[in-house]
């Protein structure tokens, strides 16, 4: 099984934004409305959570494929708002060279965690030994 996981990386934009709000259905306007949110104390539109927790699903499933990835545990804490124009990476670490369980975290490019936590993957098969979708390989 890997020990760290493959990074992925996403530039929020306003676009992307409101394509998340209608694809969720969340129009909270921290998240639409510019001159609501910079009344607020987050002084300005932010992504939603959710939005950038969805990297760490993609980089479990660019690592261990989508069935371990699916099955995996999360425990995360949102420490930091996403910005507008924040390019964002995921990624995680091993914490035990033997156990399933990663530390896990999304970052944004002035390194700041804007979710950290641990990821639990249980990987079975040959997929415990093989990088994701190679298993069945000839």
């Amino acid at each position: 099984m890997a020990d760290h996981l493959v990074e992925r990386t996403l530039r929020v934009d306003s676009a992307q934004i409101r394509a998340y709000a209608e694809a969720t259905q969340d129009f909270n306007p921290i998240h639409l409305d510019r001159s609501f949110a910079e009344k607020t104390e987050m002084k300005g539109i932010i992504a939603h959570g959710t939005m950038s927790l969805n990297l760490i699903w993609q980089s479990l499933t660019a690592t261990f494929g989508l069935d371990p990835a699916s099955r995996a545990k999360l425990d995360v804490r949102f420490t930091a708002p996403v910005r507008e124009h924040d390019v964002l990476t995921s990624g995680g670490v091993r914490r035990d060279p033997a156990g399933p369980v990663f530390a896990v975290w999304v970052k944004n490019a002035d390194g700041i965690a804007v979710i950290k936590g641990t990821a639990t993957v249980e990987v079975t098969g040959c997929a415990a030994h093989l990088p994701a979708g190679r298993c069945g390989a000839g």
